[in-house]
């Protein structure tokens, strides 16, 4: 049995890259330090269904801020999402209030915020704890 080589595509993906748009920063309730990233905002409903999807990696001080119009309970998943990420869900007031850590890439497995949320920030993986964020923390954003 042969096979043509001309009848088979390569598809090959173009990377997605990073595009600032806004700063935020975490103030932690505990001893008052600050952690500060440049975010890009998920504010549309393409941007929020498309998220982190085909991106190949994102630096230690970026991640995404989903912006949402009203607040309920979330539920994320990381379907053609090719990088571990911790996501932190934050209300109204801009307090954290719960996280899921260590989000497996392509795993469509539901994430839930478990309490009301208006506000989601995708970071890498392992940062929560790096930064020791808590519960009760608080974050404030800007725009460019």
């Amino acid at each position: 049995m042969s096979f043509c080589k001309e009848n088979k595509k390569v598809i090959k993906q173009t990377e997605i890259a990073f595009k600032k748009e806004g700063e935020l920063t975490i103030f932690k309730s505990v001893d008052s330090t600050l952690v500060k990233l440049d975010i890009e905002i998920a504010d549309t409903d393409f941007d929020i269904q498309t998220g982190l999807m085909y991106r190949d990696s994102m630096e230690t001080k970026q991640g995404m801020l989903f912006v949402f119009e009203d607040v309920r309970e979330r539920f994320f998943y990381m379907k053609n999402v090719k990088i571990p990420l911790d996501l932190i869900y934050i209300n109204e007031n801009k307090n954290i209030v719960s996280f899921q850590k260590n989000a497996k890439p392509f795993d469509e497995s539901s994430l839930p915020s478990k309490f009301p949320a208006k506000y989601v920030l995708e970071i890498n993986a392992g940062m929560v704890d790096t930064w020791s964020l808590s519960v009760g923390d608080s974050i404030s954003y800007t725009e460019h």
